[in-house]
């Protein structure tokens, strides 16, 4: 009998053991899925058909909203700011294929503007301001918004 209870005490001390040394082991990492970048498609359908965008800019301190058109392509510094604003690309009708992002047609059926954003000349944003649904992603600075209002077509 004397055996068998020492026997008893012995596999669960080393049970015991064996779940001492596993929790001492360090855990093993678990592969992070990677998210696949996006690649911006203009079809030739858009290329050079829509010259520049109009960007509503509210001034949340001073209460005022101007409304600016940045030609696609280029950099526009906000009057009275350390603010650039750079119009990448425009989607008139948006849509996202895979980790594609391109435009059905030349259509205005879901416009978007892509744009960097840099305060003192660093970057502090870079997405998509969408003109028929301004808040979604929406960008949000302390004192400034954003939203994109009309298209400048090139012809």
């Amino acid at each position: 009998m004397k055996l068998l209870v020492l026997s008893v005490v012995a596999m669960g001390a080393a049970a015991g053991c064996n779940e001492r040394q596993k929790s001492k082991q360090p855990a093993v990492s678990q592969p992070q899925r990677v998210k696949a970048a996006s690649a911006i498609v203009v079809p030739e359908s858009v290329k050079g058909r829509w010259k520049a965008v109009k960007v509503a800019v509210d001034d949340k301190n001073a209460r005022k909203q101007r409304v600016y058109t940045i030609e696609i392509g280029s950099d526009f510094n906000l009057p009275g700011s350390d603010i650039t604003l750079t119009v990448e690309d425009f989607l008139p009708n948006f849509v996202m294929d895979g980790t594609t992002l391109t435009s059905q047609s030349n259509d205005l059926v879901n416009p978007a503007a892509h744009l960097m954003i840099r305060e003192h000349g660093q970057q502090i944003y870079r997405g998509w301001l969408f003109g028929l649904y301004p808040n979604t992603h929406a960008f949000q600075h302390p004192q400034y918004g954003f939203t994109l209002v009309d298209y400048v077509s090139a012809s």
